[in-house]
């Protein structure tokens, strides 16, 4: 169970808001007294929370994959440049 003072639950509220919808109680006190508690509205299963993170990884390596690849690392492509400049 996390406590946390009123001035700290000011400061640090939306990491609060995650540790609740993450399963943990929070407790917000006043002069050392339990005031308040964080929790979710209703319970959320963990993977609809997550799922468009997921949704968003998979989108992004299978664009990243789908690309051709160059064959040459990053360096030498920055060398190659310059080389030109130069020249």
């Amino acid at each position: 169970m996390g406590v946390y003072s009123v001035a700290e639950a000011k400061n640090r509220l939306p990491s609060l808001i995650d540790k609740a919808l993450a399963g943990e109680e929070v407790v917000i006190t006043r002069r050392g007294k339990p005031l308040v508690e964080i929790k979710p509205t209703a319970a959320q299963p963990v993977e609809r929370r997550h799922d468009h993170i997921r949704k968003m990884d998979q989108w992004l390596f299978s664009r990243t994959r789908s690309r051709p690849r160059l064959g040459m690392t990053s360096v030498e492509l920055l060398k190659q440049m310059y080389e030109a400049d130069d020249g």
